[in-house]
């Protein structure tokens, strides 16, 4: 008898409160591997949620026992060509640029294993907490496919060198290294992850959106100016902000010592 069940979505989306929203990748037989229908549903549910006036905070998660295991190796092997594998890594950095430019803050849900482009993926993201199992590398070179592509979002989380250390050897950093270098912002005990993620998400969910967005492109534009442009630059955004109404009721309710009224 054939079974007729339909297939479980590879993306699951759940509108919580304050305006958070969280994405979790469904694919735990396969440890969450980014396939070309899970990268391009999660490009499309990316600019869905972008267009969202409602969306204040997005995060991302894993199902099952990892993270994001990087991307489907039976997938890759089976690509016909060169034109189809530069395709396929072109689309998960379209994936990895949306969600750095998404414009509200992105924070990583990390358990279990985030290897390869899935470790690409918690780089990629504006804030990482990590569970105290959590592990992360960058394993391509052990099985003769150097991470390239994730080396872009980790050189810009990390260090030189220890990111090359981890794209050289491949070897796996347990969470409390991964967080001494950079790649996550805190390590929380395993029953309190989603907890602890979402007091962070509802903390930064009560700011003013408006700003938030603001501040958060702003700060993308300038990592790449020298200095000197880089102050001109964010000098301008801050003027601009100063001239918003959410910066005139957060400075007078500080001089009145007040709660402000967003």
């Amino acid at each position: 008898m054939n079974d007729s069940r339909p297939a479980e979505p590879v993306l699951l989306v759940a509108h919580e409160a304050n305006g958070v929203v969280c994405v979790t990748l469904n694919r735990p037989g396969q440890r969450n591997a980014l396939s070309e229908a899970l990268l391009r549903t999660l490009k499309s549910t990316l600019a869905d949620l972008a267009a969202d006036p409602a969306v204040r905070v997005l995060i991302v998660a894993g199902t099952g026992p990892a993270f994001c295991a990087g991307h489907d190796l039976r997938e890759l092997r089976a690509l016909p060509d060169e034109e189809a594998a530069r395709g396929l890594f072109e689309l998960c950095g379209e994936v990895m640029l949306a969600l750095r430019r998404f414009p509200h803050p992105v924070i990583a849900q990390v358990h279990g294993v985030a290897t390869a482009a899935g470790c690409q993926l918690v780089a990629s993201c504006d804030l990482a907490i990590a569970c105290d199992h959590a592990r992360f590398a960058t394993p391509g070179v052990n099985i003769g496919l150097f991470c390239s592509t994730p080396a872009v979002a980790l050189t810009r989380n990390v260090a030189y060198k220890h990111a090359m250390q981890m794209l050289l050897t491949g070897d796996v950093i347990d969470a409390e290294t991964a967080q001494r270098i950079g790649l996550v912002n805190s390590v929380v005990p395993t029953g309190d992850l989603e907890t602890h993620t979402r007091e962070l998400a509802s903390q930064i969910a009560s700011r003013p959106p408006a700003v938030l967005t603001l501040g958060k492109a702003a700060v993308q534009a300038q990592l790449g100016l020298d200095e000197a442009t880089a102050y001109a630059d964010m000098g301008a955004v801050m003027a601009r902000n100063l001239l918003m109404a959410e910066a005139a009721e957060g400075v007078d309710a500080f001089l009145a010592k007040r709660p402000p009224h967003w």
